[in-house]
């Protein structure tokens, strides 16, 4: 399951996270996804958007492409 939006294509970055000691540890951090339904021609369809899509409403214009 990929953790990227099917609209704008975000997905994960990449860091470190850095301790106290200045001690550095790679990791990542994740889009903030829903899962959300669109109405298509073919019928309803379920898809993960991040949620700068949402709120600017792009899942409405991909309904209606």
């Amino acid at each position: 399951m990929a953790k990227r939006c099917e609209i704008c294509g975000k997905g994960p970055i990449y860091g470190n996270k850095v301790s106290h000691a200045n001690n550095r540890s790679s990791r990542r951090w994740f889009p903030n996804l829903k899962k959300v339904r669109i109405k298509t021609k073919e019928g309803t369809k379920r898809i993960k958007i991040c949620i700068s899509c949402l709120q600017r409403g792009a899942h409405l214009k991909e309904a209606l492409a």
